[in-house]
């Protein structure tokens, strides 16, 4: 019960740092790539400085819960993070939950209760041998890179929103893993093992790699294309994680049944939701765009003879907020 506690506050605390993510991914400069300036742009803005502070506090329930608690019964309670970000958006922007909103909620929260208590995580492993840890890192990064590459190969719009908001959610998910491994070392071990675990910083690193796949998932398209993915995405792959490197056990055979319902009971509570805060979005200011530069010499005549033409045809601005 100690490790749930910890869970929904990590939740909580990492649904305020989201909510106030995304209204300064709003504000920034857009772009159709990925570009390291995107995080100085956002590291002057001041509310996402305050979205990251509630970020730490959620990475610190976080560790608590994961030291208290198998993996797969912490990461699942994340999908909370979704109902949670919605509610504290409506209080800060002081719009009110339509009933279809709080349906949305309860389906979430009914399949998130009715997954875990089919599944019954339980047992595992204090420590993962490191050949697992091997094979975990290469798929879990393997699959990064092709997401984050397939990704890039498209238009900003839902696809590349989903794609992003996968790898997100993998990044998350190995974080969570690693973060597990080396608040176990701190617990039993000491400070001075974990500043010498390589886990610490494995897990820093992840950590900050999925940051930057969410800013640009949270640019790239609608939050309905690319909330599920991440929210859905981290949960099943950290249970496949607490299964595969932390040998904690679930419970198979019918189980499956109500585990199944539950999933699917949580994904479409979370598409609605998701939806519900896309048209939200769309009430909020268009972010801005970076600016061009001004045609000089024949360029500048070239375009000032196109404008002039009756057959120009209308510009198009290079983002549309979805």
């Amino acid at each position: 019960m100690l490790s749930v506690v910890f869970a929904v506050l990590a939740a909580v605390s990492n649904a305020l740092g989201t909510v106030l993510q995304r209204r300064a991914a709003l504000i920034v400069p857009q772009s159709d790539g990925f570009r390291l300036q995107l995080m100085w742009d956002l590291l002057r803005t001041p509310v996402w400085a305050f979205g990251i502070l509630g970020v730490i506090m959620a990475a610190i329930f976080q560790g608590l819960a994961l030291v208290t608690g198998p993996l797969a019964v912490v990461q699942p309670i994340f999908v909370l993070e979704l109902p949670f970000a919605l509610l504290i958006s409506g209080l800060v922007f002081r719009k009110r939950m339509p009933g279809r909103g709080w349906l949305s909620v309860g389906g979430i929260v009914v399949g998130l209760g009715t997954a875990l208590a089919a599944a019954a995580p339980s047992g595992g492993e204090l420590q993962p041998p490191m050949a697992l840890w091997v094979l975990a890192l290469a798929s879990c990064g393997g699959a990064i890179v092709l997401l984050a590459g397939a990704a890039l190969k498209r238009p900003i719009g839902p696809a590349r929103a989903a794609f992003l908001g996968t790898a997100a959610a993998i990044g998350y998910a190995l974080t969570a893993a690693l973060m597990k491994s080396a608040t176990d070392t701190l617990d039993h071990r000491g400070v001075t093992a974990f500043f010498l675990s390589w886990e610490t910083y494995a897990f820093a690193a992840v950590g900050v790699c999925a940051l930057f796949l969410l800013e640009n998932a949270m640019q790239a398209g609608p939050l309905v294309a690319s909330q599920p993915a991440l929210t859905l995405g981290d949960a099943l792959i950290s249970l496949s994680l607490g299964v595969t490197l932390y040998a904690e056990s679930v419970r198979t055979g019918w189980w499956l049944v109500p585990e199944v319902f539950g999933t699917g009971l949580v994904l479409l509570g979370a598409v609605g939701l998701s939806r519900l805060e896309t048209q939200n979005q769309s009430e909020e200011p268009e972010p801005e765009t970076e600016p061009q530069p001004e045609p000089v010499g024949l360029d500048a005549a070239a375009s000032a003879e196109d404008a002039s033409s009756p057959t120009a045809a209308p510009g198009r601005t290079a983002h549309q907020q979805n």
